[in-house]
């Protein structure tokens, strides 16, 4: 099954980017695909580089990028929601990409399922 999933918080404040990411992973070691993953509103934060999290703690950004790179996921950030909350081309963290709403409605329409993380 081709998989969609959008994720609407950022990565510490809310438990919706954690459940998205081993939605994801979990999905893949059963043999599904994911399609994109699409950050929106706050769920926008996931993207950026600058976050650094204490060493004993997970490190959400990096996972994202690890886990598209190691399965060519489609990682794409809502450029209106990316500008308000700050987060820009040179503070993306690599494997991601600022795009529109187009892309998100692209994913629901070649998805099987669209799967939503957050309010």
């Amino acid at each position: 099954m081709k998989l969609g999933i959008l994720v609407n918080e950022g990565p510490y404040t809310h438990q919706a980017s954690d459940t998205a990411y081993l939605f994801a992973k979990a999905a893949i070691e059963k043999g599904h695909k994911i399609h994109r993953v699409f950050f929106y509103h706050d769920g926008v934060y996931n993207s950026s580089r600058l976050t650094e999290p204490p060493q004993d703690d997970r490190h959400i950004v990096n996972r994202w990028q690890k886990l598209a790179k190691d399965h060519r996921i489609d990682l794409v950030v809502c450029v209106a929601a990316a500008l308000r909350r700050g987060i820009k081309e040179e503070n993306l963290q690599e494997g991601f990409r600022i795009s529109g709403l187009g892309q998100l409605i692209e994913s629901g329409i070649q998805a099987d399922r669209m799967i939503t993380f957050g309010d």
